[in-house]
């Protein structure tokens, strides 16, 4: 999901520009989606060391 969000909005801005409000928008989901990673894989990190 991350890969096609990316993906989307480098082809936004290469069509729009990259400060055109739909390839700002795409860049912040794909930021919503990048912190939900990180955060998933912090959280069960952190899950592995407290169970550790």
């Amino acid at each position: 999901m991350i890969y096609e969000k990316r993906k989307e909005m480098i082809e936004l801005g290469i069509k729009y520009g990259f400060t055109n409000d739909l390839t700002i928008q795409c860049s912040q989901e794909l930021d919503q989606l990048l912190n939900e990673y990180y955060f998933s894989s912090l959280k069960q990190r952190i899950k592995k060391k407290n169970s550790a």
